[in-house]
Formats: C-alpha cells, sequence, structure tokens
C-alpha cells in the first residue's frame, strides 16, 4: 500500500530525526535525506511536501549548505525550518544577518497570523492549563507571563531581518522580528524556533497543520506497516542466503530477530556472545527467553576472556567502542564459520544509534558518539548488514515486538548501549569493577521496580562506577574508595530527555544498599543532567 509522505531534507541539526518523529506521530510517512542527496533518489519518494532543517551553518559561510532546485520546481509545499527558514530567505530574496544577541533557549512567541493555516487552533490547544507557557525543566520561577505569548525554542545566531517578495510575516519574539513568516501562494513556510521539540509545547500542532493541513498528507501510516514491508525487503535481499543476529537481548536485537525469523525462518542463527559486559543474570535469562520459549536456533558463545584481554588497558570511550566493535564482528566471523556460508548481519540499528554517531549519509552533522551498530565497525568485516529496523525510533519499535508478539517485559525492558557495560565502567575495565558495577546497578534497578518506577517513572536507568576515588568512614575506619553515580531519565523519543525526579526517600535507600552492600564503593550520587546538554550514557 502507498502512502502520502514527506521529504526532510537534513542539513545537520542533530534534531533533524527528531522532526521525523514528529511527521510520524500524525501517522504520515517521512524519510530524511541529505540535502546533496540527488533529486531523483528524493523525488522517487513522491512527497507531498518538504521540511528543511536547521543546521550548524552560517547561510553566508564559504561552501554552506544549499537549497537543492528540485524543492522550488517541485511546486509543492515546503517548510524552512531554523536555517532552512533562513535557506529559504537567502534564496529568495530576503535578507539573513548576524544577530547581536544569540537567541538559544525558550522565547516568547507572538502569533501575529492567526488565520494562516500554519497556526490553526495553536491558542487553544495549550492555552488554559498554561502547558504552552512551561518552560523546559519545570521550572516554575522561569515562567512566560505573558498570557498571549506561547513558548517556542530557540536555537540561532543569525535571523532574517528582511523578508522576501511574496512572505508576509506572522509571528515574532522580542529578538526576531519575523520568527515565522510564509508565502501561501507558493505553498512555502518558514519558522525560526524548533517545533520538533519538546520544549516548543504545540510545535507538533504546527507540524501536524503543514503535513495535514497544508501539504494535505492521508493520516494512515503507523510502525505496524513496516512489518510486511520490511519482511519483503528482508527476503528479497537474504534470498536463500544464511543469517546470523548478534542477540543481546536489548529490545532493539529482540525485535530485530523476530522480525527477520518471520521473513527467512531458519536461515537464521542468533548467536549470543557472552561479552563479560553483560547486566546481572542477563546471559542466561537471554538464552531462556530466545531458544526455551521462542524456540529460535541459538548458539551462546563465551567470549569473556577475550574482550576483557582486548580492552585491556583502553580508556578512551571512543577507543572502546571499536574495539568492542571490532571484537564483536570477528567473533561473529569465527562463529559464523562453522554454521558454513553465512553472508548476512542482522543487527537491530535504529534512528537514534544513525544520528548520534553521524552516519555516512549525513556528512553535516557533528559526531557525538560512535555508536556499536554503526561507526564502530570495522571497515573490512566480511558481512552484509540487514538492517530492518533502521528507520524506526525507539517507541516504534516497541509497538512493532508487541505486533509481532513478543512479550511485554521484554518490549518494555531498560535500554542497554551496544559495548554493554564498557561505557558505564569509566576508566580502566577489569572484572573487579564490572562486578562491582553490575552489583550495583542490580540495586538500582530492583529499588526502582519495587517502588513501581521502572517503567512507568523512567524510560532509562542505570548505575554508573567513576575512575574516582573518595575518603569516607565506615566503621572506625577510613576508607578510600570508588564512586557510583546514578543516572536516571525521563524521555518520549531519546533524542531529548530529562533527568528524573525520583524521590529522595528512594535515592537514600538505593545509596544505602550500595555502600553496604557492594565491596568498594563509598560514595553515591545522582545525575541531574538533560540531554542536552549531556548524553544520556555518560560515554
Amino acid at each position: 500500500m502507498a502512502h502520502d509522505s514527506i521529504a526532510i531534507l537534513d542539513y545537520g541539526s542533530q534534531y533533524s530525526q527528531l522532526i521525523a518523529r514528529r511527521v510520524r506521530e500524525a501517522h504520515v510517512f517521512c524519510q530524511l535525506f541529505s540535502w546533496r542527496t540527488p533529486a531523483e533518489q528524493v523525488m522517487a519518494l513522491r512527497p507531498k511536501g518538504f521540511i528543511l532543517s536547521g543546521g550548524p551553518n552560517s547561510v553566508y559561510d564559504q561552501g554552506a549548505p544549499t537549497l537543492p532546485a528540485y524543492v522550488l520546481e517541485s511546486g509543492r509545499p515546503a517548510l524552512g525550518i531554523c536555517y532552512g527558514m533562513q535557506l529559504l530567505a537567502h534564496q529568495l530574496g530576503g535578507r539573513v544577518a548576524g544577530s547581536p544577541r544569540r537567541e538559544y533557549g525558550p522565547a516568547a512567541l507572538e502569533v501575529d497570523g492567526m488565520d494562516n493555516l500554519l497556526f490553526r487552533d495553536w491558542q487553544g490547544a495549550g492555552g488554559k492549563s498554561g502547558a504552552s507557557r512551561r518552560l523546559a525543566g519545570g521550572n516554575p520561577k522561569s515562567k512566560i507571563q505573558n498570557p498571549k505569548s506561547e513558548q517556542v525554542w530557540m536555537s540561532h545566531g543569525d535571523k532574517v531581518d528582511e523578508l522576501p517578495p511574496g512572505f508576509r510575516p506572522l509571528a515574532h519574539t522580542a529578538n526576531s522580528p519575523y520568527a515565522a513568516a510564509a508565502d501561501t501562494e507558493r505553498g512555502l513556510y518558514a519558522v525560526q524556533f524548533h517545533p520538533e521539540v519538546a520544549h516548543t509545547p504545540q510545535g507538533r500542532l504546527l507540524l501536524q497543520n503543514f503535513v495535514l493541513g497544508i501539504c494535505g498528507c492521508a493520516a494512515d501510516w503507523t510502525p505496524v506497516n513496516v512489518i510486511d514491508e520490511q519482511v519483503a525487503a528482508v527476503r528479497q535481499q537474504v534470498g536463500r542466503g544464511q543469517v546470523v543476529l548478534g542477540l543481546s537481548g536489548g529490545v532493539d536485537s529482540a525485535v530485530t530477530a523476530a522480525l527477520v525469523h518471520q521473513a527467512v525462518g531458519d536461515q537464521l542463527t542468533c548467536l549470543f556472545v557472552d561479552t563479560g559486559l553483560l547486566r546481572q543474570g542477563e546471559a542466561a535469562e537471554v538464552v531462556k527467553t530466545f531458544e526455551k520459549e521462542r524456540g529460535m536456533k541459538l548458539v551462546a558463545v563465551n567470549a569473556v576472556e577475550e574482550f576483557l584481554e582486548a580492552l585491556q588497558g583502553v580508556t578512551d570511550p571512543e577507543q572502546k567502542r571499536r574495539v568492542i566493535g571490532e571484537k564483536f564482528v570477528r567473533v561473529f566471523e569465527r562463529e559464523a564459520g562453522r554454521l558454513g556460508d553465512v553472508r548476512f548481519l542482522a543487527q537491530g540499528t535504529i534512528y537514534p544509534d544513525v544520528i548520534e554517531s553521524a552516519a555516512r549519509e549525513r556528512p553535516e552533522a557533528h559526531t557525538i558518539k560512535t555508536h556499536h551498530n554503526v561507526g564502530g565497525l570495522p571497515a573490512d568485516m566480511n558481512f552484509e548488514l540487514v538492517e530492518p529496523l533502521r528507520m524506526l525510533f525507539k517507541d516504534e519499535v516497541r509497538q512493532l515486538g508487541l505486533a509481532l508478539g513478543l512479550p511485554e517485559d521484554l518490549i518494555w525492558r531498560q535500554p542497554f548501549p551496544g559495548p554493554g557495560l564498557a561505557v558505564r565502567c569509566l576508566g580502566e575495565i577489569t572484572w573487579e569493577r564490572l562486578e562491582r558495577l553490575r552489583a550495583a546497578d542490580a540495586i538500582f534497578l530492583d529499588e526502582l521496580r519495587q517502588a513501581g518506577l521502572l517503567r512507568n517513572g523512567t524510560q532509562q536507568a542505570f548505575a554508573v562506577l567513576l575512575p574516582v576515588r573518595s575518603v569516607g568512614v565506615m566503621g572506625d575506619g577510613r576508607t578510600y574508595q570508588e564512586v557510583v553515580a546514578l543516572r536516571a531519565v525521563t524521555t518520549e523519543d531519546f533524542m531529548t530527555a530529562d533527568w528524573a525526579r525520583l524521590p529522595y526517600d528512594l535515592l537514600a535507600q538505593v545509596g544505602r544498599r550500595i555502600v553496604n552492600e557492594v565491596a568498594g564503593v563509598n560514595r553515591v550520587v545522582y545525575d541531574v543532567t538533560s540531554k542536552p546538554p549531556g548524553t544520556i550514557e555518560w560515554e
């Protein structure tokens, strides 16, 4: 079944795929392309409209990204966001200038063009409850007081100070006279703020107005549609070939296994590599769930000593990821060789993996960290990748897993990074330190579970072992031991996240248990950093 679609042109913003997430929330299929992508490839999607993302450049930079000619030539609606707005203005005869005051964070938006379809129902969506005027982080001292204004999130230096011919202003802020504008005759719309982030509470409504009302897309796409499409795609790619999949027990690899298994059945062999970097009790649980309960072909490999030897003396997080990625594939090649002629490697790569790795197709983005599933793979690996979840966000993957019949306990398991505890055991990795971290992490998750906060109150929670020691007193003696940091976040999409406001009594109980039950730890701290500026993982 063909679906109406939107093409999102990526100019290097770390929020680009969050735009895609918001469009899909409107049940409209979309795809993200680099602005460099050839016109025929983008237009093959037959998009009903375009969204131009933000980006780190100035339109006046040498070699700055430009607007592809097909966008305007197509005659289809386009929405420019931040850099995308500046690009439209610059291309069409307006003027973009540097601002004497960079605008970063919440701003009060005054809508001047309430009659425009882009702002349909804008005030009614959040006015009375005050939700549209809350600032990020829930700080009651930092509210926009003007009841006629709406909160939006700004992140820019340059701004449009003269509109192109045909455009009319739709909204302004104290610092941006043209915070939104449109040329309705040509179907061109532009906003200086970021409607895709949670800090613009009515941003989703604006994007829905664009894709449904202005572009005229039918709201008929859901993640479950992916099942038939990806089953067919995997069958076409694999043919009669053999596939191996690295099963970690996390939701991404589990859903990938179920989807590929539905496509090719016993042509799939799941290889579970015990790296020694898993959470407490996880190795036994993986074998039980997939081999005994799901009936999949599973080969369990104990490679703990190999991984620890390869990681000996490695402390840099990016080097850890590369070492683990290479060792993981080498173990795969060896074990797959014992299975016969295996050509394909299935992986649970999802959208956030790609964006945070600034993958090969997104050269404009700035690399934040390398993901085990994307940038950490050695160049000479002997497998062809099968990545059926590459276009999906975490919550979409969960919906897919439930539709495939996977148990809820597995689907809602806490996310776990590909390199495992190696990126939560900061500094040197030893078996003793890993066991210390495992024990602390298990205590934290156990207390969250008992408090009913493991699924409903947090979306990701874990312990981190820090490479520092602190002085303490236990009994009558002085101690000089390691520090554990607790991390718990709330998030809708894992692209942005806020630290979880856990009850003090719960944190006190976790701290007491860790210090009393985990040898070698005498201090526990709690991380209160949001994403951005931090990432969810520490490394």
